[in-house]
């Protein structure tokens, strides 16, 4: 990517984010943000982590299958959520539930489920 490329993708960028805040202050859409950049960032080393640990035994999906994998994973061994959960606090320090994860909110984004908003806040207290 040249110069002059990053120079227009950080316009461009900068153009969405403002188009996004609408009239909401600058500082309050920050912290937004932040906290969904935060968020994704959590959940994706998560989703990395388990998938790690659990090697083969990592949930295979349909194509059309949109959940996350762990959310699989929990459906098809309740049992042993629990035990899982426990390694996985042992490994990376943090456990986040399957339906809080990035892409179930994402997901839920897509379909403009109305659960998204309490289950976002549930996500954070969690």
């Amino acid at each position: 990517m040249t110069e002059q490329d990053k120079i227009q993708l950080g316009k461009t960028l900068w153009t969405i984010a403002n188009d996004l805040r609408g009239s909401m202050n600058a500082d309050d859409f920050r912290d937004y943000m932040l906290a969904f950049l935060f968020l994704r960032y959590l959940s994706d080393n998560y989703e990395e982590a388990a998938q790690k640990e659990l090697g083969p035994d990592w949930p295979a999906q349909d194509e059309d299958d949109r959940r996350s994998p762990l959310a699989v994973l929990y459906e098809q061994n309740p049992a042993d959520s629990e035990e899982f959960e426990k390694l996985m606090r042992r490994k990376v320090h943090y456990v986040i539930k399957p339906e809080y994860l990035w892409s179930s909110i994402a997901e839920q984004a897509r379909t403009q489920s109305n659960e998204m908003l309490r289950t976002l806040q549930q996500g954070f207290r969690f």
